[in-house]
């Protein structure tokens, strides 16, 4: 075998070796930029459940509320401002995370205050379907915590790996950038606490 054959060979080797390493780094880029948007689903459908429940719970108590007036008029303002920020995962930034994250933080003050009005109605606090309303908003809120863990979880892992060396090479060659993450909450904008102790025997 001549030497120039053997070089052809040797190079030709050595090309396809980077070749399919490079393939290997990149479905692995894929895979975690796949995880990262599936956890972001997860986050969507924990607001969303609550979405959906907060016109029920609003309708439940507008009646008894008539001196709340203005904060359920907060609640649905809140919600629907917060319907109207949605973000494609496959293309976010932290300019869109921050403001979903905001509204949906106004939207969370907002349903704190409601629900410590409530507290201050013997007949809402004794009516079991206004209580079971109040709880499972309460665990949504808890999953809306977890689901968002998850997510930065998953978005760190995905930063992680596109920016060591040489992954960032590839990962500028082929467009993938950095995900955001949510910020904790801070004041106002944490979850709903209210203490159902009062409730239990009317769920169970």
């Amino acid at each position: 075998m001549s030497k120039k054959l053997l070089s052809t060979i040797l190079i030709i080797g050595g090309i396809a070796l980077l070749v399919v390493w490079m393939i290997g780094r990149y479905n692995t880029m894929v895979v975690e930029q796949e995880n990262v948007e599936n956890a972001w689903g997860q986050v969507e459908n924990q607001y969303q459940r609550r979405n959906d429940l907060i016109p029920q719970l609003v309708g439940s108590v507008e009646g008894y509320m008539i001196h709340e007036s203005q904060t359920l008029t907060d609640v649905i303002n809140a919600r629907a401002k917060a319907t109207q920020v949605t973000i494609d995962p496959s293309n976010m930034s932290d300019a869109q995370l921050k403001a979903f994250q905001q509204t949906q933080g106004e939207l969370s003050s907002a349903l704190s205050r409601l629900m410590v009005s409530i507290e201050r109605y013997p007949e809402l606090k004794a009516d079991s379907h206004v209580s079971k309303l109040m709880a499972d908003i309460e665990g949504t809120e808890n999953r809306i915590a977890v689901a968002r863990n998850a997510f930065n979880d998953a978005a760190k892992t995905y930063n992680t790996y596109i920016r060591k060396f040489p992954n960032n090479i590839i990962a500028s060659m082929f467009s993938f950038e950095r995900k955001p993450y949510f910020e904790a909450e801070e004041g106002a904008k944490t979850a709903p606490k209210v203490d159902f102790s009062g409730l239990k025997h009317k769920t169970e």
